[in-house]
């Protein structure tokens, strides 16, 4: 469930999760996101988290703790809640990401 999720999302890409708790999702940000992190000092992945848990109070860890390439951003997100509550996250994040997307749009 989760992978299909976050593979249908612009600008997302997530590889099948084998045996794992987490997934890995990696996203492609515009880059007046980038920008704009880098205005505050922050890193992109953890701009995304950051303002990922203001606005709907979901908590995913920035793929930068975790040596991802130079240049591309990710997150970790948990996937054993119970399928219902997988299923609000999974909306809740949608929500969250179409609306960075268009906030950060480069257009």
């Amino acid at each position: 469930m989760a992978v299909e999720s976050l593979n249908s999302l612009p600008q997302m890409k997530c590889n099948t999760v084998q045996g794992a708790m987490y997934a890995f999702p990696q996203i492609y940000l515009p880059e007046k996101a980038i920008a704009k992190a880098k205005s505050e000092g922050k890193s992109a992945d953890f701009f995304y988290a950051y303002e990922l848990l203001e606005e709907k109070g979901l908590c995913v860890v920035p793929g930068s703790g975790f040596g991802q390439r130079e240049g591309t951003y990710h997150f970790r997100m948990t996937i054993l809640p119970p399928p219902e509550r997988l299923e609000e996250f999974l909306k809740r994040l949608k929500d969250f990401h179409l609306g960075f997307l268009k906030r950060y749009s480069d257009s």
